[in-house]
């Protein structure tokens, strides 16, 4: 039926059914989800051989070239977190955690810092790519959780460990109300630490893992508390893989660069 025949036989009517649909179309404008991509760089041998002036222009390059592409993620733009891994990771010195609304920034801001002259000597090690996505679990602690799912906010603590995550086929093969019992102590077991904040995302056919998890905190021995605990729940079992694991330190992008020496 036509808009015309809707308004001219059921104003009121139609009223109604544009109200709904700006209701529904506002709705989906705020639970819009979230891109999210964790990169790894290494810097190659030859780096820290280049003269002084040389490595302070390849990083300003650098630094230049990220913070064109940070901003508002409704205009386009990314929101990007540096961490440092030196000392702590034998294959990656730095990590850039962006999140945004689509993945073309994502790709032109690689394709840009490649073409710095700090970027033609990096390595990416490794990057996970995931979204944003209501849980499929009932969080019976934290009902808000639900939302906080769609919209990550990172930087709250000095320390982000991140590790990609795979369940084992029999895990989807059991029955809802079973798995969500067991998530039930797996969630139970991870609000006795409330120093450490979780994000999870999905990579469902977008990556090689089903989740990327992100952990942070300013206290590691609490992390490496959680972790063990969490390994002697029930769902554990149904763990396929959840490594490489890394360790990560919240630093300026530019203090990032320089410990690269």
């Amino acid at each position: 039926m036509s808009t015309e025949v809707l308004t001219t036989e059921a104003p009121r009517g139609s009223m109604r059914v544009a109200e709904r649909g700006a209701r529904e179309t506002a709705n989906k404008t705020a639970i819009r989800r979230q891109y999210v991509n964790f990169s790894f760089y290494k810097a190659r041998p030859e780096w820290r051989l280049l003269d002084d002036a040389t490595k302070q222009q390849g990083k300003q390059e650098f630094i230049t070239a990220v913070d064109e592409f940070q901003g508002r993620l409704e205009d386009g733009k990314l929101l990007v977190q540096t961490y440092s891994l030196v000392g702590l990771r034998t294959n990656a010195d730095f990590m850039t955690w962006r999140i945004g609304y689509e993945l073309d920034p994502v790709q032109e801001m690689t394709a840009r810092i490649n073409h710095t002259g700090l970027g033609r000597y990096l390595e990416t090690t490794q990057s996970f790519l995931s979204m944003t996505k209501r849980s499929t679990y009932i969080d019976k602690e934290h009902p808000t959780h639900v939302e906080d799912r769609l919209h990550v906010v990172p930087g709250k603590g000095k320390y982000l460990f991140i590790y990609p995550f795979v369940k084992t086929r029999p895990w989807y093969m059991l029955p809802h109300d079973e798995r969500q019992g067991m998530m039930d102590e797996h969630i139970k077991v991870g609000s006795k630490y409330t120093s450490v904040k979780l994000h999870t995302t999905y990579s469902f056919g977008l990556d090689d893992q089903e989740f990327v998890v992100a952990f942070e905190t300013d206290e590691p021995s609490d992390f490496l508390d959680l972790v063990q605990e969490l390994r002697e729940t029930k769902a554990s079992m149904y763990t396929l893989r959840d490594t490489p694991m890394y360790t990560c330190r919240q630093m300026s992008l530019e203090e990032c660069l320089n410990a690269l020496g």
